[in-house]
């Protein structure tokens, strides 16, 4: 990395304090906050014991007998991110403990439409919660190594579940060299400063190469063929092995009209549930490197309502400003175009990786499992709606098409 001067670290300083950006662990957030003001301790006792009490069916009685607490006592943004968390899995555990329901009473449903309404965000459990903000170090030693790392909040799944959620956090980690890079990249066009260009394009190409690394950890205990009982199963396996219907309230068979959110509005609320698309990562890399996606681009840009706003905020600053692509080819520097080429083959190989495990994790056992009642279905969507597989191919040939072959 090259040594940056005094103007340029405090411009990037800047920046990573305008989007939320961690200097070492790109959109992760870095301080962790582990706890809320006792007058919260309803929704964290649930959250906690979450898994338990799916599996005992008590959650919904422990819901009723809640009361409505205000969230005016969350002050910080931190306090509301975890209230988001733990309003948003309580939320998920309720609808989905046995047979579905179309209503989320008021105790839960109008503390989490404030919450998500004062940070930017919808009401239903999202990537950023589960994958940036679900996770605590074992030893405060402030290493992120996947041996130091756990779950704030346990999955129900048990350590299938929790490895599923803490390689996806190392991977986003594995983007904040690569974020820095893209910083780089924009004030580097600004001054025509070439070198600061391809440097910061190495940047991105390395966290691209460790984050494919890291992701191959998902084979190493994460198993495709997991087996719960009841709301259990669709809770966890939902998001990883095929029914993911459970994960959202908009294009659910499950949930027709949405889901109702008592003492917030009078009509269900038809919402996008977790989906990888909703990673502001991959998305800034996408618009770092000119990446056009013709008939996926409303719906990856729809994803962005489900990220947290100061990351949108990067990705639409990286969309608009001048074309990288352009600025590139339009010089005569062979060099700067491998370096170009080279970042967006290793994204392309990520891409790929991600086809392999979700054919593995979600297609395969979709298409062996019965789940719902003994009722066998074939995952023909992705939890946000989409069918996997051909999204996610045509996502990656628009990628592939980026390359320029005559360099």
């Amino acid at each position: 990395t090259r040594t940056l001067r005094t103007t340029d670290m405090d411009a990037l300083k800047a920046d990573l304090d305008a989007f939320g950006i961690s200097e070492e662990f790109g959109f992760v957030q870095e301080q962790q906050l582990t706890d809320l003001p006792d007058y919260y301790k309803k929704w964290l006792d649930l959250a906690n014991n979450l898994t338990q009490l799916i599996e005992s069916r008590e959650l919904r009685d422990m819901v009723h007998r809640m009361p409505v607490l205000s969230p005016h006592l969350l002050t910080s943004y931190e306090e509301l991110r975890l209230a988001h968390l733990v309003l948003g899995l309580i939320t998920m555990g309720y609808v989905w403990q046995e047979k579905n329901t179309p209503v989320l009473p008021k105790t839960l449903a109008l503390p989490f439409w404030l919450v998500s309404r004062r940070l930017g965000v919808p009401p239903i459990l999202t990537y950023a919660d589960v994958v940036l903000y679900n996770w605590k170090f074992r030893e405060p030693t402030g290493n992120m190594d996947i041996g130091n790392l756990d779950l704030r909040f346990p999955f129900p799944g048990g350590e299938t579940s929790r490895w599923f959620f803490i390689v996806s956090l190392l991977v986003e980690g594995a983007a904040g060299p690569g974020i820095m890079g893209a910083l780089m990249v924009m004030r580097a066009m600004k001054t025509f400063d070439l070198d600061g260009v391809e440097k910061g394009l190495i940047q991105v190409t390395y966290s691209l190469k460790k984050m494919k690394e890291l992701f191959a950890l998902m084979h190493r205990e994460s198993k495709p063929l997991v087996r719960f009982r009841g709301g259990m199963a669709c809770f966890f396996q939902s998001y990883i092995s095929g029914a993911s219907k459970c994960f959202r309230w908009k294009n659910s068979p499950l949930l027709p009209r949405g889901l109702l959110y008592e003492g917030v509005s009078d009509e269900p609320i038809r919402l996008s549930g977790l989906s990888a698309a909703q990673s502001s990562t991959i998305q800034c890399f996408d618009a770092l490197l000119c990446i056009q996606h013709e008939d996926e681009a409303a719906y990856l840009k729809s994803m962005r309502d489900y990220m947290p706003p100061d990351h949108v905020q990067l990705i639409e600053a990286l969309s608009t400003c001048p074309s990288l692509r352009n600025f590139i080819f339009s010089r005569p520097r062979s060099d700067l175009r491998r370096v170009y080429n080279g970042c967006v083959s290793a994204l392309v190989d990520f891409r790929n990786y991600h086809i392999n495990t979700v054919a593995k994790y979600i297609i395969v056992p979709a298409n062996q499992r019965c789940l719902l009642g003994g009722a066998c279905v074939a995952q023909k969507k992705g939890s946000g709606g989409t069918n996997p597989l051909v999204f996610l191919k045509n996502v990656r040939d628009a990628t592939e098409k980026s390359i320029q072959y005559d360099v």
